[in-house]
């Protein structure tokens, strides 16, 4: 953790905290901190600033706080993915908060197996932890909004045009379109496919929606490393 998150349910004082989780363990057992050691804070949807070490023994660390820095700016991007292998949601999920994305929208699509929307990894709980740590590592503590849709045709056809708005939409898809552009300087809506991409269907009714299609060349990749390339190449 290079930034320790809070909310409001760990203050025990005006300007005080009190942590007994993995937090806790990670300011003692990890960073090896004192009485008198500072430390890197930051309250969820919040400020950031420094707390000093007040109290610590085998059950909980007190903290003291000041909170006076905006959390660094989040990136003018939406992203569409289609719902990845459940193993790979943890990365994935964490990746969009370190990386300062705006939103998460995650769809169905022909390639995804009907037992992935069933996953322990989709829980709420869980997908709320996954961003808090991706936030954690980038010291940030602005929570990208995330939701699911389990029916691509009513997405598409009837939420997706409001969403849009001006940001330019991007399909990423392999073979079609141009080459990722670089550097953009507007927001944007990047849809990703499975691996392999979406089926000619799917990439029609992104088409329709006023999509245009980039690729990162010819090779196919993970959806993790593909998601990560591209998020690079445009911001």
């Amino acid at each position: 953790m290079n930034l320790i998150l809070f909310t409001a349910s760990d203050v025990c004082a005006s300007g005080r905290i009190r942590l007994r989780d993995e937090r806790f363990t990670q300011i003692k057992r990890i960073h090896r901190s004192a009485v008198g050691d500072q430390v890197r804070l930051g309250e969820v949807n919040g400020l950031i600033g420094n707390g000093l070490i007040r109290s610590i023994d085998d059950s909980a660390v007190v903290i003291d706080y000041q909170l006076d820095q905006p959390p660094p700016d989040k990136l003018p991007l939406r992203i569409i993915l289609s719902l990845p292998r459940p193993k790979m949601m943890r990365r994935i999920v964490r990746c969009v908060a370190e990386f300062g994305v705006q939103e998460l929208i995650v769809i169905n699509s022909f390639k995804v197996e009907k037992s992935f929307w069933q996953s322990p990894a989709l829980n709420p709980d869980n997908i709320h932890q996954y961003l808090l740590a991706g936030l954690q590592q980038s010291k940030d503590t602005v929570l990208p909004a995330v939701s699911f849709h389990q029916r691509f045709k009513p997405f598409v056809e009837d939420e997706l045009p409001g969403l849009l708005g001006d940001s330019r939409a991007l399909l990423a898809h392999p073979g079609i379109g141009g080459p990722c552009p670089h550097l953009l300087e507007q927001a944007a809506t990047l849809a990703i496919g499975p691996e392999g991409g979406f089926n000619d269907y799917e990439v029609e009714k992104f088409l329709a929606a006023g999509f245009e299609g980039i690729h990162l060349g010819s090779r196919i990749l993970r959806v993790e490393n593909a998601l990560t390339a591209l998020v690079a190449k445009l911001y």
